[in-house]
């Protein structure tokens, strides 16, 4: 299926509101998700494939290389910020990218006003961040978890390669 909405690169803030008000303007709904997507896996292309089932044009908020240092630890991101936006701009589920530096979403929750919500299947109400939450009742959106491929994780690929080194 040809995604109609799709844009090649990396947008800032500012650039990816614009779309989103495109977007609506023209009645699609606004799909947006988020995470570091180090080593790109089947595991990441399932759960994008899933989320961006959930309405007309998905949206990625990807980490960027400080913020993924701070929750992961000096030896991440192993791609940059760019490598990574740049392979996420490739496949046909993701509408767009915006590169994010905080650890949490609340500013760019705030400000896109997705229709649709998509954490991976670690996340559930429980543990969502209880402000990024809080944001999303606010526009009110629509929260979605959709479920891991087993087998896949970068962390466990990461550890694989260690081994065999």
């Amino acid at each position: 299926m040809k995604n109609n909405c799709k844009i090649n690169t990396s947008l800032s803030l500012i650039e990816a509101v614009e779309f989103r008000e495109k977007i609506r303007a023209e009645g699609k709904s606004f799909v947006l998700t988020n995470g570091c997507f180090d080593l790109i896996h089947a595991g990441h292309v399932y759960s994008l494939n899933e989320s961006r089932k959930l309405g007309d044009c998905l949206w990625v908020a990807l980490n960027s290389d400080k913020s993924i240092t701070k929750l992961k630890g000096d030896h991440r991101p192993i791609f940059s910020e760019v490598d990574r936006a740049y392979m996420l701009n490739n496949l046909n589920s993701v509408s767009g990218v915006t590169i994010f530096n905080s650890l949490r979403l609340v500013n760019e929750i705030n400000e896109l006003k997705p229709d649709i919500y998509v954490k991976s299947g670690d996340y559930n109400l429980s543990n969502l961040d209880k402000e990024e939450h809080k944001a999303l009742i606010g526009i009110n959106a629509k929260i979605h978890f959709v479920p891991f491929l087993d087998g896949y994780s970068t962390s466990s690929i990461v550890e694989k390669i260690k081994r065999e080194i």
